[in-house]
């Protein structure tokens, strides 16, 4: 017999803004660097730096979907969560299950070792990071190596997330689709379980207020030498 499928709010607004918003810059990111557009190359790391310190502190004091605390699980809770996957097959869930929360985690992880290598890297002819003065060439040099090594593996890690997300999609749980609206359509039952009538979205002037905090420090030490020089 078919559940009665609930409509009912996942994601924020800041938090899709973060995911579509990094999706666009690292692809200007990866463009920029290959065409040899540093200064372009520069101005887009730093927004995506303020996108990065937003969401890290939005990770504590945002929407209830939006914290850590909510999709960050012990070893223990992930591998129970592949198990009953294995035996039941995919479900959609609430915000992020245990293997997305840790996908999160990676990538964001993964892009903050990429802001702070290029802070200190340099190619050697016209760009170097605002860092690079800080440390010697031996070091800058494995810095630099470290900044274009990681980038793939943030690419590979795409690639599977991309591919879960197919996965997902073709299996029936719409991520694609609520990380756009922000909504989505649950079984009654597993709203039931997962209290979700608790959840607490919170004032978006918040998300709004860190914005221009974080962005008037990134703008002022490290974008604004970088527009000056186009």
């Amino acid at each position: 017999m078919e559940q009665s499928l609930v409509k009912i709010r996942v994601w924020d607004i800041p938090t899709r803004i973060f995911h579509w918003g990094m999706l666009c810059l690292l692809g200007g990111l990866w463009w920029t660097a290959d065409a040899g557009e540093m200064e372009w190359h520069q101005i887009l790391a730093y927004g995506l730096m303020v996108l990065i310190g937003v969401r890290l502190i939005w990770g504590i004091i945002g929407s209830d979907t939006s914290r850590f605390s909510h999709f960050v699980h012990s070893p223990k809770t992930v591998i129970a969560y592949l198990e009953k996957t294995r035996r039941e097959g995919i479900s959609a869930s609430i915000g992020h299950n245990p293997v997305g929360g840790y996908m999160v985690i990676t990538l964001i992880t993964l892009i903050c070792v990429q802001l702070i290598t290029g802070l200190f890297a340099t190619d050697e002819i016209f760009t170097e990071g605002p860092l690079y003065p800080l440390v010697s060439s031996d070091t800058a040099s494995w810095l630099t190596w470290l900044h274009k090594k990681n980038f793939d593996l943030i690419l590979l890690l795409a690639a599977v997330h991309v591919l879960a997300v197919g996965v997902h999609t073709i299996k029936g749980d719409r991520i694609l689709a609520a990380m756009f609206s922000g909504y989505k359509s649950l079984p009654a039952s597993k709203l039931e379980e997962s209290n979700t009538s608790e959840l607490t979205f919170v004032s978006l002037l918040r998300a709004v207020v860190l914005v221009m905090i974080i962005g008037a420090l990134v703008i002022n030490y490290f974008m604004w030498p970088v527009i000056n020089m186009l």
